[in-house]
């Protein structure tokens, strides 16, 4: 068991977050221009407390220069158990020279074999995360 608790949830810290945070590297990001609303997966590396991400020219992109607000989930599962965390923050497109190379000098992949030669950032402002012990719903009584 990942996290031990006698509940069927739990309540993650935001060190239990990052920490899976840190071990994972497919999730979604939604964001949100012109009234709608998208989503896409999309591969990441958490560092430093921040998101960084890979992208093509498109809507991605196209919508954090417009609402620089978003939402990121990622999650886990297994025969037993299951978590989910999510993220409410600020994602930015890094413009600098200097940061493109920090960025790069992470080793963050692409996901698939394209070119994705923009990076943002995603910087929380509230990080959520629950546990889940899986199993059947109990009888009523």
């Amino acid at each position: 068991m990942m996290f031990e608790h006698d509940d069927p949830v739990l309540e993650l810290t935001d060190e239990q977050c990052w920490k899976l945070l840190t071990n994972t590297r497919h999730g979604r990001i939604v964001l949100t221009a012109a009234g709608e609303t998208d989503i896409f997966p999309i591969n990441y590396l958490a560092h430093n407390n921040l998101l960084m991400m890979r992208s093509a020219p498109g809507t991605k992109l196209a919508e954090i220069a417009i609402n620089e607000n978003v939402l990121f989930e990622t999650d886990g599962i297994s025969s037993d158990e299951a978590w989910s965390v999510v993220i409410k923050g600020t994602a930015r497109i890094l413009q600098s020279g200097e940061e493109i190379a920090a960025a790069e000098s992470l080793g963050l992949k692409t996901w698939i074999p394209t070119l994705k030669d923009f990076y943002i950032e995603v910087k929380p402002t509230r990080i959520t995360g629950r546990h889940f012990i899986l199993g059947q719903q109990p009888e009523r009584f």
